[in-house]
């Protein structure tokens, strides 16, 4: 995994860290320049129920609402709702491409266990 870069928060919770690596700030600003619907918003990463583990991560670009938290990573802006934050405090998003495919995957110290996918986590 490629090391973080820093970050700046502008959170509601001051105390929220979320990183990201270059890789995932570049396939960030890639899929951003390829997607019509992603102009003028930003990334947003949440926790949803389901997958193997009980919860999966989900990546959409989308407008900020007022609740946010705000993390700064390079040059993008990534969003995380309230009730998702406790679970993705700390984490680190990266993106990887191996034999089993390409995608985000988060490194998440918050996790219990995680299933073999990566996608998923308890």
């Amino acid at each position: 995994m490629s090391q973080p870069l820093p970050t700046t928060d502008t959170s509601m919770t001051a105390s929220f860290t979320l990183n990201l690596t270059g890789r995932a700030i570049d396939k960030v600003k890639d899929f951003a320049a390829k997607m019509p619907e992603a102009v003028g918003k930003s990334l947003r990463v949440f926790i949803q129920g389901g997958g193997c583990s009980g919860f999966q991560y989900g990546f959409t670009f989308d407008d900020q609402k007022p609740s946010d938290n705000v993390v700064t990573a390079g040059d993008i802006t990534v969003l995380v709702d309230p009730a998702s934050a406790p679970k993705l405090q700390g984490a680190t998003v990266d993106w990887i491409e191996d034999m089993r495919g390409a995608g985000f995957s988060v490194d998440n110290p918050g996790a219990t266990s995680s299933c073999g996918c990566g996608k998923s986590f308890c």
